[in-house]
């Protein structure tokens, strides 16, 4: 058949109709326009947005249409849409994205419902951090994902059973650690999976040393995806792998827990923090482009070493929650919102803290201008915060406290254009 323009702008269509219907997101190619006499389905109305992927920070009513953003603007009349949400005295944000989380119940050791942590950290996308491996990957996919509301990515775990044993270690025994089958399961499940999760903890792995890590990566590399890799960290086995694991980690990689004071099992403090200084090798692989994601989580967040490594020149990128049956009722409180409240009393500023939570991982995951933005026919995925002003004791992982003044409680969220709450939508969801 000979090519011609309209052939191929048909094929690109339907390209991107095939790629937004796998995906569940509608690109802005799809975005259909709004006549002058139709109306939103749904308006956010009196919210004080503020949008760091578009340096936006106003009060603003938000138009939703087909489950997308249709307009950012002043003032909108509420005669104009079939729904009201008053947004009055909230903050309104691009849905906040927790890239660590736990969210595999039945399936894995220590899940919880995405759904449910709505309520406690506004989160309208979730990504499952090494719950399923290759044998339990697709209950994951099949049985988990299809059923909640929330949106849920996944690393794949290197070992192929994931976290099901939990809390026995996955990778005392290297034979589970299957790199073909890991990289056939990112492979095949490319528009959910980002890549692959290795946990290099003395506590893990005992004395297998780089070699989980190495599998890992020559996994995403078969896979053919360009994937990336989430290495877990605290209390690995000695100073010197610390170090080597940083080496290896390549652009884009993600190393979890980076403010991680846990010791190893010889009770020596082994992470990118010792005695103090922040070793040289952490500073090289950010300046190569590593990612250093908090994963608060119960155990995985010092304030000592979020305070020295932050003073040495080491900021990180994404804030997570590493939220699981077992953190999530542990004295730190660790949902993403409360996690956040953390670095604003570290004095960050509240637009780069939000972005930590929005724009940045949403490039991680590969959603970047779809996810993590309020940006015109963006998803309409929108979290509600309050901000609370007034004297509040924050603790870490290891029960060191520190006075704040500001905390952000979750308020609400809206997906896919659907409230999570009231207004009701009729009907509820096409979605």
């Amino acid at each position: 058949m000979p090519d011609n323009p309209s052939r191929r702008k048909f094929l690109l269509s339907s390209a991107t109709a095939a790629s937004a219907a796998l995906t569940g997101l509608s690109p802005l190619a799809l975005h259909a326009s709004m006549g002058p006499n139709d109306k939103f389905d749904l308006l956010i109305k009196g919210a004080e947005v503020l949008d760091p992927s578009q340096n936006l920070r106003a009060k603003r009513d938000i138009g939703v249409r087909y489950g997308l953003i249709e307009a950012v603007e002043a003032d909108i009349a509420a005669e104009k849409a079939d729904k009201v949400l008053n947004a009055s005295g909230k903050l309104a944000v691009p849905g906040l994205i927790d890239l660590h989380a736990h969210v595999y119940p039945y399936g894995s050791g220590i899940g919880i419902p995405a759904d449910e942590l709505i309520p406690y950290q506004a989160t309208t996308t979730l990504v499952s951090a090494g719950d399923a491996g290759a044998n339990n990957f697709a209950a994951f996919r099949r049985l988990i994902v299809p059923q909640t509301r929330a949106r849920l990515f996944a690393f794949v775990h290197i070992g192929i059973m994931g976290l099901a044993g939990f809390p026995i270690p996955e990778l005392y025994n290297l034979d589970y650690a299957q790199v073909d089958a890991a990289a056939k399961a990112i492979a095949e499940n490319s528009d959910l999976v980002i890549g692959a999760k290795v946990r290099m903890s003395d506590n893990v792995i005992a004395k297998h040393g780089l070699e989980p890590l190495k599998r890992a990566i020559l996994a995403c590399e078969r896979a053919g995806t360009n994937g990336r890799v989430m290495v877990h960290i605290g209390g690995v086995e000695t100073p010197e792998l610390m170090t080597q694991i940083l080496d290896v980690l390549r652009s884009g990689d993600i190393l979890t827990h980076c403010f991680s004071g846990a010791p190893n099992l010889a009770g020596k403090f082994t992470n990118i923090v010792q005695e103090g200084k922040l070793l040289p090798a952490a500073l090289e692989a950010k300046r190569r482009g590593v990612m250093f994601d908090i994963g608060h989580g119960g155990g995985s967040f010092d304030y000592t070493v979020a305070e020295a490594a932050m003073a040495q020149g080491l900021m990180p990128d994404t804030i997570s929650s590493d939220v699981h049956v077992f953190s999530a009722n542990s004295p730190g409180v660790p949902y993403l919102t409360n996690v956040m409240s953390k670095f604003l009393n570290f004095g960050l500023p509240l637009e780069q803290v939000v972005s930590m939570a929005t724009a940045v991982p949403a490039k991680i995951i590969n959603r970047g201008g779809k996810l993590g933005t309020l940006a015109i026919g963006a998803p309409a995925d929108v979290s509600f915060l309050e901000m609370v002003e007034g004297p509040v004791e924050f603790v870490d992982t290891r029960n060191n406290k520190r006075p704040g003044k500001l905390q952000l409680k979750p308020a609400g969220v809206v997906l896919a254009g659907v409230p999570h709450g009231r207004p009701y939508m009729a009907p509820f969801a096409v979605r």
